[in-house]
């Protein structure tokens, strides 16, 4: 199943949604948006697609209302999610965890477009299998640029035959920050500041933390 969901800000009024498929989105506030699931999703073979838009003088918070749980499908175990995001406004984004269950792959994507007056916050948390398992597979990457110049290429990988797979003492699970343009002072990890300004913060352990 593939679902679309399209988050447009814009100022003065609530962001416009569209969606299709087995996620939702409802405004919870005037600038607020949680993402809500309408099936099972992402299964193997799933593909989510969100797009964020954030026009100028416009500002977005946008979470979710539970953990997203990767599962595997009956006929293969691989699910996808892809992010694109176009901000010249305030954009905080903030999902709860991604929970990557049973002997699931799922992939992650986020290209980020920013104009130089936006102000961001993204917030990813992953966690390889629930209670007992650590068969899964999560890969992370993402993309972003502040008017046409780079700012950051980030990639993670967890779990199953992941580059620090290790039985002994691989990590499980990871956050990771990015904030533009003021480097964060709160987030948790290493935090590392951007050339092109702001900063990216990680964290890796064996369970996220609450």
């Amino acid at each position: 199943m593939r679902s679309d969901v399209m988050v447009v800000a814009q100022p003065g009024r609530l962001p416009r949604i569209e969606c299709r498929g087995a996620l939702a989105a409802r405004h919870t506030e005037p600038d607020t948006v949680h993402l809500v699931s309408a099936a099972a999703t992402p299964l193997g073979g799933d593909t989510i697609a969100i797009r964020i838009i954030v026009e100028p003088g416009a500002r977005l918070r946008l979470r979710s209302a539970a953990a997203t749980v990767a599962l595997p499908g009956a006929a293969t175990t691989d699910s996808h999610a892809c992010w694109h995001i176009e901000a010249a406004g305030e954009l905080d984004l903030d999902p709860e965890p991604t929970i990557v269950a049973a002997d699931a792959l799922h992939s992650s994507e986020m290209t980020v477009c920013l104009d130089d007056v936006a102000l961001l916050r993204i917030r990813e948390r992953v966690q390889i299998g629930r209670t007992g398992e650590r068969e899964g597979f999560w890969s992370g990457a993402m993309r972003a640029d502040v008017a046409g110049a780079p700012l950051l290429r980030h990639r993670v990988e967890l779990g199953r035959a992941s580059v620090a797979d290790d039985a002994l003492g691989a990590p499980l699970a990871c956050v990771s920050e990015l904030r533009y343009p003021e480097p964060a002072a709160d987030a948790a990890g290493v935090t590392l500041k951007l050339a092109g300004g702001g900063s990216l913060s990680t964290w890796q352990g064996a369970r996220l933390y609450s």
